[in-house]
């Protein structure tokens, strides 16, 4: 099935209220990974086609381990999603990064384990390129459409990603300072990762709820102070979400959408029937392009 390019925002189960936006349908996918967190929201922007998909689901039902990135990410490529904003809540590693700022991380530390983070195996061989791993594009549109709410942005940062759902230990967050990181979040990897083996652009919105555990004996991370600040900032983020969407262009050239080009190593002819039809809505452009 053919579509209109759309944008896509992963977040929590809100984020279909933005400013301005008319929803169309709501969509039940189904894909060779299993189900999505939800249901797939289908709306209008600024006249582009917008598709929302709650991460934890509605009613925030799923831990960041439970997640299925790949349907996720699957169930949004499969209805023509070409760039991908995703909003979630962080840490403050950074005495200078205060809960309420905005951040637009550039780089991702992995200390997840045990999910799965590639579309590609079983016969099909491909190793995308990670050095860069967020669209800068797309994350400079997001920090115009910050800077436009907010006179608290980062456009700048190192996103480490711990597998949860406990917060961490005093310890880990001073670790984590020493390796440079700028915020911690349990969520954002291995979503960036398969955004690039789809072929999708991809960029991410944090907003920091406190500063971890790290900056006095008294530092202690607490839900209700995180969903607190969490509720203070939605309408923030949904304004900069909804300035953001009105200036892309879902339908723009980027190198993001032709990283398998030098990324698939497993010659197309090899390539079986069973791989071809799993991997359909990932391998199309470059079996297409090549058979």
């Amino acid at each position: 099935m053919t579509h209109v390019p759309a944008i896509a925002v992963l977040g929590g189960s809100g984020f279909y209220e933005l400013p301005g936006a008319t929803i169309t349908d709501e969509v039940r996918v189904e894909t060779p990974f299993g189900l999505p967190s939800d249901v797939v929201v289908v709306a209008r922007l600024a006249d582009r086609r917008v598709l929302f998909l709650a991460r934890h689901g509605r009613g925030h039902r799923l831990l960041p381990s439970e997640i299925n990135a790949r349907a996720n990410l699957y169930a949004l490529k499969s209805l023509g999603a070409t760039q991908v904003i995703s909003v979630s809540a962080v840490g403050s590693l950074r005495e200078e990064i205060a809960p309420g700022d905005v951040v637009l991380p550039r780089q991702f530390i992995d200390r997840t384990n045990g999910r799965p983070s590639t579309f590609f195996g079983d016969g099909v061989v491909a190793h995308v390129s990670l050095a860069d791993p967020v669209c800068d594009p797309l994350a400079d549109a997001l920090v115009t459409g910050a800077r436009s709410e907010s006179d608290r942005v980062h456009p700048r940062g190192t996103y480490v990603c711990i597998e949860g759902p406990q917060f961490g230990t005093r310890a880990e967050s001073e670790m984590m300072r020493g390796w440079g990181a700028d915020v911690v979040g349990m969520t954002n990897l291995p979503e960036a990762r398969l955004a690039r083996e789809a072929e999708l652009c991809y960029a991410t919105l944090v907003l920091p709820t406190d500063y971890d555990c790290w900056r006095t004996r008294t530092d202690e991370v607490r839900v209700a102070d995180v969903l607190g600040v969490l509720r203070a900032n939605v309408d923030k983020a949904r304004r900069i979400v909804a300035r953001t969407i009105a200036a892309l262009d879902p339908a723009r050239a980027c190198a993001c959408r032709t990283s398998l080009d030098t990324a698939l190593v497993t010659a197309p002819e090899l390539i079986d029937v069973a791989a071809r039809t799993r991997l359909a809505a990932i391998l199309a452009r470059r079996l297409g392009a090549t058979s």
